[in-house]
């Protein structure tokens, strides 16, 4: 395992945030990601948007690669919108539909719906609304109801001596985990959506180089003089 993750626990059950934006949990042999958006290079010059540097989807598989390397699951969960559209999952670079298809073979894979992309995947795996690991409910969206809940969506970013990273949010109910995607975006720690879902005392864990854990920013930043 990583030496660099941050550990927590949520239903008794370890977690490691680890510093690429997965999760690990040991005792369950699982990594989980969220929101890959493969593809979106190419679904944003399909509907005539800005135009991304072609490669985003080939450093988010080679990123996951590496975690798969170094964690070697049995399972990998992907929390939805793990391509931008149904669309993108056909449309992939053949090089790139072939390493994809290589990690999903020979472990049990889930691919959870999204936003973005509801529907089956022809690439192997299973297709769920949701899953259960022991006491934990995993899912793209936050409920904001549940208890012991792992979920994506919101690609949650915090502001650290003025710079801005992707960042898991964990409090004593549930956890969300930030794009794992290049090139996806975030929405700040402070914006209301996250401020009305995360208790009190919740953790902004930073991704980067390591996982560095600080309380969760709940105020924009003062803007500078």
């Amino acid at each position: 395992m990583h030496l660099m993750h941050h550990a927590l626990t949520l239903t008794d059950i370890a977690l490691h945030a680890l510093p690429s934006g997965a999760m690990y949990l040991p005792a369950h042999q699982a990594l989980i990601v969220s929101d890959l958006h493969l593809g979106k290079s190419e679904r944003m010059a399909r509907r005539g948007g800005p135009l991304l540097p072609p490669y985003e989807t080939r450093a988010t598989l080679a990123k996951l690669a590496a975690d798969i390397a170094t964690c070697t699951p049995a399972t990998v969960i992907c929390l939805g919108d793990s391509f931008d559209d149904m669309t993108a999952s056909h449309g992939l670079d053949p090089e790139d539909r072939h390493h994809l298809a290589h990690m999903v073979k020979g472990r049990k894979w889930v691919w959870i719906a999204g936003n973005h992309d509801a529907g089956p995947t022809d690439l192997g795996g299973q297709h769920r609304p949701e899953i259960q690991i022991g006491l934990l409910t995993l899912r793209h969206i936050a409920d904001p109801a549940a208890r012991g809940e792992i979920s994506g969506h919101y690609h949650p970013k915090a502001r650290l001596a003025g710079r801005s990273r992707p960042c898991f949010l964990a409090d004593a109910s549930r956890v969300i985990l930030p794009a794992y995607g290049t090139y996806t975006g975030g929405l700040y720690s402070h914006e209301p959506a996250l401020t009305a879902l995360m208790l009190p005392r919740a953790l902004a864990i930073l991704t980067g180089t390591s996982a560095l854990a600080i309380p969760m920013p709940r105020r924009a930043p003062a803007p500078r003089p």
